[in-house]
């Protein structure tokens, strides 16, 4: 028996392996398109077969699709999502045609799967049609948006208890750091002495925002264009089916969507995605700047800073011996850094629509998607191998502070500019520190300094 089937389409004849659940459609794809060398996002392929699971049941409820066929349809989107029919899904996340081949490589699986559990045969598509029965009173333009949303949606379930949990981890190093102070430092340079807590728990506000804003992004995908087809209008599908099918969606998915309604709106404009996006951004840009502080407090960590210590994750060198890097919370700054790129992926690509429809679809999906699985990583990352484990060098903490010329504007309150002055540059001179000066001066007695120096102080709003 030969190796490989025949299929056709109006372009001629395809060789397709025999095994194969996909046909002639993908092939062509998979021939046409070798760029990123990958398949689309997992969401994106689980979101499409849940949508074409949805539009089959609402043909069957409506009398327009055969219930045998709807559900054996049915039964091969619920195998392809969670089962070895997954792998049958090849085409390269990168294609042109707004995710055609994509839907085409979903519709042929189906299909052939569907066909078997009717007891036809893979490839004839006499008893279930890919574009006949899978994709009835569907288009490519409908489907990848709204299962972009779906997917979308999914992953933000999983990202927002991740962002929450390293909050919470970060809350809880802010109480452990609560009794050291160390010295702050603005444009690099000394500033003022801070509560190691208190600088703690501006990362963890930071993290409380960006929590916020990805909670509410599900407000902004929840509104989907299934039923418009191919350019919002609902050509070649029934008013009831229009008006029905998110309804099913909704049901299978549990998730708050709506139809659209303006779907000709819905399916040209890709703008929802990009303030998705944005705020992907801005949480990208608060991971790097907390990973990025956390690298330098931990640098040396006896030729450097080495207030913070992170734990030890692997050997740093292959030559250096006992050398350890921070390299959870490198890895945590080059996902950062990647769902920023992504970012302008997403922009780009949505700015490039024109006229009813954006062809740049599978680009957006793959750069939106991307950010939202490798933000959750390194939030999980980030918390688990790092955060958790990290501790305060108290004495370091200390010495620099006691060391440091700037800790003179604690003086500023109750000794007045000029005078605070005058013992920095006194400390400077001689060598000695800022305490040293004033207990020598006898501008206040030595509890009074410990006190206007004390973690407590030093977390205080202000000063009596």
């Amino acid at each position: 028996m030969s190796e490989t089937r025949i299929e056709r389409d109006f372009l001629g004849e395809m060789a397709v392996p025999r095994a194969a659940y996909w046909g002639c459609h993908t092939a062509r794809a998979v021939a046409n398109f070798p760029l990123a060398l990958r398949p689309p996002h997992p969401e994106l392929v689980r979101a499409v077969l849940t949508v074409k699971e949805a539009c089959a049941r609402t043909n069957r409820d409506l009398g327009r699709l055969d219930p045998a066929v709807a559900d054996a349809i049915a039964a091969a989107c619920a195998e392809a999502r969670d089962g070895p029919l997954f792998a049958e899904i090849v085409v390269d996340a990168l294609q042109g045609g707004a995710g055609t081949s994509l839907n085409m490589n979903v519709n042929e699986v189906v299909a052939n799967r569907a066909e078997e559990l009717l007891g036809g045969q893979r490839g004839a598509y006499r008893l279930v049609h890919p574009l006949g029965h899978v994709n009835l009173h569907q288009s490519t333009n409908d489907v990848v948006p709204t299962a972009l949303k779906v997917a979308a949606i999914t992953l933000l379930h999983r990202l927002e208890p991740e962002i929450a949990a390293l909050q919470g981890a970060f809350q809880v190093k802010e109480g452990e750091f609560a009794g050291v102070v160390k010295m702050g430092r603005t444009e690099l340079q000394d500033a003022c002495p801070v509560g190691f807590g208190a600088e703690v728990s501006a990362w963890a506000e930071a993290l409380s925002r960006d929590r916020w804003r990805v909670f509410k992004c599900e407000e902004r995908l929840r509104v989907v264009n299934l039923g418009g087809t191919a350019v919002g209008t609902g050509m070649a599908a029934p008013r009831d089916y229009i008006f029905a099918v998110v309804e099913t969606l909704r049901e299978i998915t549990g998730l708050g969507l709506a139809r659209a309604e303006n779907l000709i709106d819905a399916t040209q404009n890709a703008d929802p995605f990009v303030e998705v996006s944005g705020i992907l951004k801005a949480h990208a840009v608060n991971l790097f700047k907390i990973s990025s502080d956390m690298r330098l407090l931990s640098s040396g960590p006896k030729a450097g800073l080495g207030e913070l210590r992170l734990p030890p994750r692997q050997a740093g060198s292959s030559i250096m011996p006992g050398k350890v890097n921070p390299v959870i919370c490198e890895a945590v700054g080059q996902a950062a850094l990647q769902a920023i790129a992504n970012d302008t992926a997403v922009t780009l690509a949505a700015q490039s629509g024109q006229l009813e429809l954006n062809a740049f679809m599978p680009l957006l999906a793959d750069a939106l998607l991307g950010s939202l699985s490798l933000l959750a990583a390194a939030c999980r990352i980030f918390r688990t191998h790092c955060v958790e484990g990290m501790t305060a060098d108290a004495e370091t903490c200390a010495a620099m502070v006691r060391g440091s010329w700037a800790v003179a504007v604690a003086l500023v309150g109750p000794l007045g500019h000029d005078i605070a002055c005058e013992v920095a540059l006194a400390a400077q001179a001689s060598g000695r520190s800022v305490v040293e000066v004033v207990l020598a001066r006898g501008l206040m007695d030595e509890a009074a300094v410990r006190r206007l120096l004390s973690a407590e102080s030093m977390a205080a709003l202000g000063h009596e």
